[in-house]
């Protein structure tokens, strides 16, 4: 047997769609979450569909949320020790960062706190100018002196973040040489990272990959042992990355980073893949979970990319405050995120009046109905309760759950407080958390200047399609899309799903300045580089696709405009 094994690990449930390429059947089959081990949930999936018999597995394909979760503190880890290694007199740079103000009226607001502690930041008497021509090259006895003071710190990894170093890695990569040779823990460098300007956004970019590297290889080869049981070995084991396709697994171990928003990411792939297949140019992907719900927009059959993206910072009905996480260079398919899913607890304020969330019973204990241990009423209490779902069982009979232990649960917790009657109550709080989520909608649309009256709403998750016709009846949207399989389509869309690497550079010229056909030979360089790595993985020349963008802006302005390049036959006015 010849399979493709998808697996989404969701904040309650873990999905698993398996294609037989042999006979074209679809498996589909959904395990209940282990926060804390998620591996175990993988195992339990795959051993329930495989019984641990050997297949061939061609590739398999996971979405992980190890890196959001860490940043999170949600995986019940202490944050790993980095080290932050810098030119001399820019080592509080991360502590400084931007000079933005997320709340201006809030007297006891309190910045984030920075990722690396001041007594793990070093200096470097190094120094490259803004054109790339080095000033002070690394002194190899202060190199030594910096192997001594990690000894002494035992850090867990170390980031390497020089000025100009996306222009010029020269001392950057020659410290990293220095240091390998007597420290066996990972060592990143910005330029490995990043290659673009703005030194806060690069050193945060770095130092979170710094941070994730040692949890990302930890829980991979977790999971390559998990894997190996079942005959999947790590030369076909892929990570979705948060741009929207899947990267192999030592450029994982590598990038971290890169998987930030990977879960997302592939929810958001899969409406791109049907909206295409419907020739319905303008979407929203809905996508709603046990713990929260994931609005996007997809124009002409693509996501929307952002460059400008936070991790770790706070939400505000869906917004993300800017200024109150860490920035990261790194494209991201651009999404809002509500806490709204089926496990949002139902509760009464002090006023008497019924609220939802954002607080999740998750996978443990979960809802009322499922009958393990968790006692308060959520949104999945109050669907059971309205029949909107089976009051008995959920997956096809797999999943006993009781409605009696959701009705106690509102008797207990909502109707002791409030006048209602138990289908009022419960009907109020699907109201209620449709109104949050048509408000993350309207952020998707409306704030970017789209009208989603002329969007089709495409809901899925396990919660999704329960709540997709009110969300429409209230946005004035006409057309609705239920995937089949809609309680696994983010795991559809993984084995649907392209391998995609990317790499950039930085021009940092007026583009009156730019030699064409200089910067033509330099992309074609990298062209040729990525093709050479993508031919090894053993793809087909014909079947890769190779797109260009450009990131330009106004002189003396900071705000970038993407301008997409199908080839290099361009010229500086097709750009200008």
């Amino acid at each position: 047997m010849n399979f493709i094994i998808g697996i989404d690990v969701g904040g309650t449930f873990t999905d698993i769609v398996i294609l037989n390429l042999s006979t074209n059947e679809l498996i589909k089959s959904k395990v209940l979450t282990d926060i804390k081990n998620p591996e175990k949930s993988i195992y339990e999936g795959l051993n329930k569909i495989f019984m641990k018999k050997r297949h061939f597995i061609k590739y398999f394909v996971h979405a992980s949320t190890i890196a959001s979760n860490t940043l999170l503190g949600q995986i019940g880890l202490e944050l790993p020790k980095v080290a932050l290694i810098t030119t001399k007199g820019f080592k509080d740079i991360i502590e400084i960062g931007r000079q933005n103000r997320p709340e201006l009226y809030n007297i006891f607001f309190k910045k984030i706190p920075p990722l690396v502690h001041p007594d793990y930041r070093i200096e470097v008497d190094e120094r490259i100018n803004s054109k790339g021509e080095i000033i002070k090259e690394i002194n190899e006895e202060e190199a030594h002196d910096i192997v001594e003071k990690l000894k002494l710190l035992k850090p867990d990894a170390v980031a390497i973040c020089f000025l100009n170093s996306y222009i010029n890695p020269t001392n950057e990569v020659r410290l990293k040489n220095v240091l390998s040779r007597f420290i066996n823990i990972p060592i990143v460098c910005s330029s490995e990272i990043s290659n673009s300007w703005k030194e806060y956004e690069r050193f945060s970019t770095t130092v979170i990959n710094a941070l994730l590297m040692p949890v990302m290889s930890r829980y991979l080869q977790n999971l390559l042992s998990v894997l190996s049981e079942f005959n999947i070995s790590n030369k076909n084991t892929y990570i979705v990355a948060s741009y929207g396709g899947f990267v192999d697994i030592s450029i994982s171990i590598q990038k971290p980073i890169l998987t930030i928003e990977s879960g997302p990411a592939a929810g958001i792939i899969a409406c791109c893949k049907l909206s295409e297949l419907l020739q319905e140019k303008y979407v929203i992907s809905f996508d709603m979970g046990g713990t929260t719900a994931k609005i996007s927009t997809i124009i002409n059959y693509r996501p929307t990319l952002t460059e400008e993206y936070e991790v770790g910072g706070r939400v505000h009905m869906g917004r993300r405050i800017k200024g109150t996480g860490y920035p990261i260079q790194i494209p991201v398919i651009d999404l809002v995120e509500i806490s709204a899913g089926g496990g949002t607890i139902v509760w009464v304020d002090d006023f008497g009046s019924i609220r939802v969330g954002p607080v999740s019973a998750g996978a443990d204990p979960g809802p009322a109905c499922y009958g393990k241990g968790g006692i308060k009423p959520t949104i999945t209490d109050a669907n059971v309760i309205l029949h909107r779902l089976n009051p008995k069982y959920l997956l096809n009979g797999e999943f006993r759950i009781s409605k009696e232990l959701s009705i106690k649960a509102f008797k207990e917790y909502i109707l002791q407080y409030t006048n209602f009657e138990i289908e009022e109550a419960a009907y109020a709080a699907i109201k209620l958390i449709n109104s949050h989520m048509a408000r993350g909608i309207k952020i998707a649309t409306i704030e970017k200047g789209y009208n989603p009256k002329e969007f089709t709403l495409i809901a899925y998750g396990g919660a999704g399609p329960l709540h997709a016709c009110e969300l429409a009846n209230e946005l004035g949207i006409e057309k609705v899309l239920i995937p089949l399989n809609s309680g696994v389509f983010t795991a559809f869309g993984l084995i649907n799903m392209d391998f995609m690497i990317e790499r950039e550079k930085s021009v940092y010229k007026q583009l009156s300045e730019i030699n064409i056909e200089e910067l033509k030979i330099e992309l074609e360089k990298i062209t040729n580089e990525l093709v050479r790595y993508l031919l090894s993985k053993g793809f087909l020349k014909d079947d890769i696709v190779i797109q260009y963008r450009f990131y330009v802006r106004y002189v003396n302005q900071e705000q970038e405009i993407p301008i997409e390049i199908s080839n290099l036959d361009f010229t500086i006015e097709n750009i200008e």
